[in-house]
């Protein structure tokens, strides 16, 4: 019986590596990966935290959840299933920003412990950095922007994360943000504190 075609592809070696990319730009490549409810405040911290690191000089990304589901996920609807291949799709592009030497910051909600650990293994250790945007359901539902939660308790929209579909917070996640209970920027400040502490970032 033959291989899957998968099995049979075999990448070619890179003539230009992720250190010499990385080199160019002065920084560390990494993929900072957010993850939370609907409304915990995940766009909204990552775009502060690229606006910031831009202006420090950093080449960044943002791959965000609701941009990606536009785009890269299109296909794809919000069954285990395909939120399992959404975060693969997801991380597969991540890493390839970072080979890259981008500093990656993806912000989706990832709602299974198993698929942000797979995505984990997708890079190497020092790389990826689990940031769990612990933001109460209720604050969630407060803030209800987009008008999902409301949907999704009158049943309106199945298969919501926290209502009608689980939600796993992280086991360890290197950092944790309480954007219930502080400011978008204080957590921005919070990551850039963990970044530099780990060499990510020398400013």
């Amino acid at each position: 019986m033959s291989k899957p075609l998968s099995e049979q592809i075999f990448a070619p070696a890179p003539i230009i590596g992720k250190d010499a990319r990385a080199f160019l730009k002065s920084q560390r490549p990494a993929c900072l990966w957010m993850t939370g409810l609907s409304g915990a405040g995940k766009s909204t911290v990552a775009g502060l935290l690229e606006k910031r690191l831009h202006g420090l000089g950093h080449h960044t990304y943002v791959l965000d959840g609701d941009t990606i589901r536009g785009g890269l996920c299109a296909d794809l609807g919000f069954s285990d299933a395909d939120r399992v291949e959404q975060i693969r799709r997801v991380s597969e592009t991540a890493r390839m920003m970072v080979d890259a030497g981008l500093i990656v910051i993806v912000a989706v909600i990832s709602p299974f412990q198993k698929e942000r650990d797979k995505a984990r293994s997708s890079f190497e250790v020092g790389e990826f950095l689990e940031i769990f945007v612990d933001t109460p359901l209720a604050i969630c539902e407060k803030r209800d922007t987009k008008g999902l939660y409301l949907k999704a308790r009158q049943n309106k929209v199945l298969n919501f994360t926290g209502i009608s579909s689980p939600y796993e917070p992280p086991a360890a996640p290197e950092i944790t943000l309480h954007c219930g209970a502080e400011s978008a920027r204080d957590s921005v400040e919070h990551v850039m504190a963990a970044m530099r502490q780990r060499k990510i970032i020398a400013s």
